[in-house]
């Protein structure tokens, strides 16, 4: 698990480089705010977090699967991370910040247009 990347995935450079073109300034990981998130737009008050399907546990997607070995250890995991994720939410949210969550399946082809389309709608 030393090797899973936090930072700089696919489909956060993804979203990263939409946001740039559309002429949108941002942070990256600002420290400062609870969660980390992964883009920070201050003009807006707004926050992107990007999560993997995995990792955060996102429900009813085909790329989250529990692993066979270890079940209950992976379950404790991700349960947390979705724990965090809530809980990391209202705290921005309680601090007058718009949090957007943007799962990678999101990003894929058959939905990535309308995705990108609605983050930069939703900034306003």
């Amino acid at each position: 698990m030393s090797q899973i990347k936090g930072k700089d995935t696919k489909p956060e450079l993804l979203v990263r480089k939409l946001l740039f073109a559309k002429g949108y300034r941002y942070k990256l990981h600002d420290k400062k705010l609870p969660g980390t998130p992964d883009i920070v737009l201050p003009k807006y008050r707004t926050v992107i977090f990007v999560h993997g399907c995995f990792w955060h546990g996102h429900e009813n997607c085909k790329y989250f699967v529990l692993p066979e070995t270890r079940k209950e250890w992976w379950h404790n995991k991700i349960s947390r991370n979705k724990d965090l994720d809530v809980e990391n939410s209202a705290k921005l949210k309680a601090l007058g910040w718009k949090v957007l969550t943007i799962f990678e399946c999101e990003l894929k082809k058959e939905k990535g247009e309308v995705t990108l389309n609605e983050i930069t709608t939703n900034l306003y």
